[in-house]
């Protein structure tokens, strides 16, 4: 059977159609293994028009990870305005309401091959640098005074976020509201480690 005329799109539409078709690809398979053949053929359209939007392979892989990069990022930035502990809250609901929502594309990229891909590693490792950042804003936000330590504790508490995300049992009740809770108590008492603000004594 042929394949089903492709739809007009603007090209702003068709770009974004072909990036979403590797974005739900990404979810069960590598980044070496998403075809490009594939993603148009689910666009129906030929590869050779999905390289009119794309320079190359490479070109829209990175493009597809940025993408969702940028969304991970985008959905963990509180609002500036808050007070310290409701921004910390919000950081953290933001990141685990994300990663339950798009959970199989977190997992390719965060512990999956393709996180650690050549191609795009340079996103990946980004993104995480923004997130370990607003950590560290958290815990100044909080009082905490400047410290070599505060890097340090940031970069262990996201990895520790990131195995709680990814292992957290999906079948239990009122799941973001409890893991958004656990990482908190995780994120207090690593900063009681260092010097535990006097914001979150109560």
């Amino acid at each position: 059977m042929s394949e089903k005329r492709a739809a007009r799109l603007s090209p702003d539409e068709r770009r974004a159609q072909l990036v979403a078709i590797g974005l739900d690809m990404l979810a069960d398979r590598s980044l070496d293994e998403l075809s490009t053949d594939e993603v148009a053929r689910r666009a129906g359209i030929s590869r050779g028009l999905l390289f009119h939007y794309f320079d190359s392979k490479r070109d829209f892989y990175r493009v597809v990870v940025q993408q969702e990069c940028d969304c991970f990022a985008a959905a963990t930035e509180p609002d500036p305005s808050l007070e310290p502990v409701p921004w910390l809250r919000s950081f953290i609901i933001g990141f685990v309401a994300y990663v339950l929502e798009h959970r199989k594309v977190y997992l390719a990229l965060v512990r999956g091959a393709a996180g650690s891909h050549p191609t795009v590693e340079d996103i990946v490792e980004g993104t995480r640098d923004t997130l370990a950042r607003r950590v560290e804003e958290g815990q100044r936000r909080l009082g905490m005074p400047d410290s070599p330590w505060l890097s340090i504790a940031s970069r262990a508490w996201m990895a520790f976020a990131e195995e709680a995300v990814t292992s957290w049992p999906l079948d239990e009740p009122d799941v973001l509201a409890e893991l958004a809770a656990f990482l908190e108590s995780s994120f207090i008492s690593l900063l009681s480690t260092l010097d535990r603000p006097a914001a979150l004594t109560h």
